[in-house]
């Protein structure tokens, strides 16, 4: 079963250029060394940033939550760039 993380980010327009530098930065190494990663995707609005991953089960989508690729990597460079706490929703595609 497909499975999405969807994190939608707090950004200040003056830190958007920057917090698009780190989504490129860690597509590359996402999608090729992530387990079950599927895709994964920029949106932005006026509002927001989000970030929609596409997972191959839910216990993938899990081991990437707690991996170091995104605790250490793309949570530590985001969280200076960042006006609030991120939200973050995962969805099952049936």
């Amino acid at each position: 079963m497909k499975t999405y993380l969807q994190i939608t980010l707090k950004v200040a327009d003056e830190n958007r250029e920057a917090a698009a530098g780190v989504y490129k930065k860690y597509l590359n190494p996402f999608l090729s060394s992530v387990d079950g990663a599927e895709s994964k995707s920029l949106l932005v609005r006026d509002e927001d940033v989000q970030v929609l991953h596409g997972f191959s089960s839910k216990q993938a989508t899990q081991a990437y939550l707690n991996s170091d690729i995104f605790s250490k990597g793309v949570v530590s460079e985001l969280a200076p760039l960042l006006s609030a706490d991120p939200e973050v929703r995962i969805y099952e595609a049936h």
